[in-house]
């Protein structure tokens, strides 16, 4: 049963008239009558009596009435939940993002958008993995890695360049370096997914291996080391943020070598239909980083 027959033998009903109803819907009179005819062929009951002067429901029509109203209430109140007003996010936002920056970033704020938005929940899954937002049914995914061709939509929301640093403790002990061939007298904390660190060197991407007594699968677990004096780091700049404000640790420039330039993007499964609670998040997350970048973090 097409909810569209249902409005159509509403508007009949409201008007009491083949030809008013087609007015009132935009449609010829013929198309009214078919609609109408095709329901009445799959109820098995006549619905209206019809006259060359008038239409009034059958005793059928009647007590199908409240149901085809019914019917017709359900869904649009689906669609008002579905499709909620641009200014409000309400529901359920399922996202994933970095571990570092999440905790760094997102949680942070959102404290003041749950409070903007009473109806949003948040589920947010931490992980420095590439995770399957379509096959686990996410609406976003935040990523800091260089993206590759793929099927999904990602948007581009901030800029975040990969950052070489260290404590002031080790600072002081070590020296700070100013060239690139000074790395290979420090202490350099790995993460292993990244044995080579990347350097823009006259335009050109390059890889330096580098040296150190410490290695790690966990992008926090560098942070944390680098903060304790073992060594530099090279993190990106989002994930430090906090660590520069409160000088835990210090941002070094090379003077022949700069870091690889990498972005925050927003990765969605499909343009169509995105949820306005993806919409409203990824604004008021877009306006938080613009404001901590005008604040002077770096």
């Amino acid at each position: 049963m097409l909810i569209s027959d249902l409005r159509v033998f509403l508007a009949v009903v409201s008007t009491a008239s083949l030809s008013a109803a087609a007015r009132q819907l935009d449609v010829l009179p013929m198309q009214v009558s078919r609609r109408i005819a095709a329901l009445e062929e799959e109820l098995g009951v006549r619905l209206f009596h019809r006259t060359t002067r008038s239409v009034s429901l059958t005793s059928e029509g009647e007590l199908f009435l409240p149901y085809a109203n019914t019917m017709t209430d359900a869904e649009d109140s689906a669609r008002r939940e579905l499709v909620p007003s641009s200014a409000k996010a309400q529901g359920v936002l399922r996202l994933t993002a970095p571990s570092v920056f999440g905790q760094s970033v997102v949680v942070p704020f959102l404290p003041r958008l749950l409070e903007m938005h009473p109806d949003l929940r948040v589920e947010l899954d931490l992980s420095d993995k590439v995770v399957d937002i379509v096959g686990r049914g996410l609406d976003l995914a935040l990523r800091l890695a260089p993206m590759g061709d793929s099927e999904l939509v990602a948007k581009r929301i901030a800029h975040n360049p990969r950052v070489i640093c260290a404590s002031p403790d080790y600072l002081d002990r070590s020296g700070i370096p100013r060239r690139l061939d000074d790395l290979d007298t420090h202490q350099c904390i790995q993460l292993q997914a990244i044995p080579r660190w990347p350097f823009i060197i006259n335009g050109e991407l390059k890889r330096k291996r580098v040296n150190g007594r410490m290695s790690t699968s966990s992008v926090d677990a560098v942070r944390t080391a680098a903060t304790k004096g073992l060594g530099l780091a090279m993190l990106t700049a989002w994930d430090i943020i906090q660590q520069v404000r409160n000088g835990e640790l210090v941002k070094i420039d090379l003077q022949d070598a700069e870091m690889e330039d990498l972005s925050v993007w927003a990765v969605t499964p499909t343009r169509r239909y995105t949820p306005t609670r993806v919409n409203v998040f990824l604004s008021a997350l877009s306006e938080e980083m613009d404001r901590i970048a005008v604040s002077g973090a770096w």
